[in-house]
């Protein structure tokens, strides 16, 4: 970590008693900084909201997290903002408090470098056994609790394999581990319905925006893992990588990146979202 503000204060360190130590009770954003830029800054704004009103407190003042990032992010060209809002401080018990104050940690990163072949050629990834319990009241939002993360990503510790899918408790594909998965079926564009489980990411609705706008037929639906042997393609995304195609699954191997994934990769690089 390069440097952090709580609460607007300099420092690493937050109340023993807050919320988010006891229980996850918060949410949180992960926020690419390019070109001495903050990434899409309106849509993690927009869904940090959600995601608090969602668990029902307050969000932050709009223009204070702004200002308090572009404070921490400084003159930083390449840098990885993670912004964490807790419902604060409270007693023991489950029970919230009824006028909570809620806390603001930001974190400022190293980018992380992963190799170029990640964009060029295409990862590996397994699908784990971990599966994410469905709950659709905190389906789509980005919240603190990331114990089936954590299960899944110690599942192996193969350097080769750059992510692991997951399936919810009904064996239906959901998402990766840190993304959101695409398949690519006769031309059209598929992804996981998140009604139930899963982050609705901000990387993926820019993609199925891009798609849309370039006349990518584009699809929300339920699927499972045997149906990855019937796609031409696939990729994840997410606000840092970007978009990284999919070469081998425990399914099949692909041609990564193809023709939709190089499509949607160039946008992404060069197109709207710079």
């Amino acid at each position: 970590m390069i440097a952090a503000l709580v609460n607007g204060v300099s420092g690493d360190s937050i109340f023993v008693a807050d919320r988010s130590v006891h229980y996850g009770d918060g949410v949180f954003e992960t926020v690419a900084i390019r070109d001495g830029q903050l990434e899409l800054w309106p849509q993690h704004v927009s869904r940090l909201r959600k995601g608090c009103e969602r668990l029902g407190f307050a969000a932050p003042d709009c223009g204070l997290l702004a200002r308090e990032a572009i404070q921490l992010s400084g003159n930083h060209q390449r840098a990885v903002l993670k912004i964490i809002i807790s419902r604060g401080g409270g007693g023991r018990g489950y029970r919230p408090p009824e006028k909570p104050t809620p806390s603001r940690i930001l974190a400022l990163y190293s980018w992380p470098e992963w190799p170029d072949e990640y964009y060029s050629q295409g990862i590996r990834v397994r699908i784990c056994n971990t599966r994410l319990g469905r709950n659709p009241q905190l389906a789509g939002i980005k919240h603190l609790n990331r114990l089936e993360q954590v299960l899944a990503r110690s599942e192996w510790d193969d350097p080769a394999i750059a992510e692991g899918l997951m399936l919810d408790t009904e064996g239906r594909l959901v998402e990766g581990t840190m993304s959101n998965l695409f398949m690519v079926c006769n031309g059209v564009l598929l992804t996981p319905d998140l009604s139930h489980c899963g982050v609705a990411g901000i990387m993926r609705e820019k993609v199925m925006e891009i798609a849309r706008q370039r006349g990518i037929r584009c699809e929300i639906g339920r699927f499972v893992p045997s149906e990855l042997e019937m796609a031409e393609e696939l990729f994840l995304t997410n606000s840092i990588i970007g978009i990284w195609p999919v070469r081998r699954t425990d399914n099949g191997d692909y041609s990564a990146p193809g023709k939709i994934t190089s499509i949607l990769q160039k946008d992404i690089i060069t197109g709207p979202l710079t």
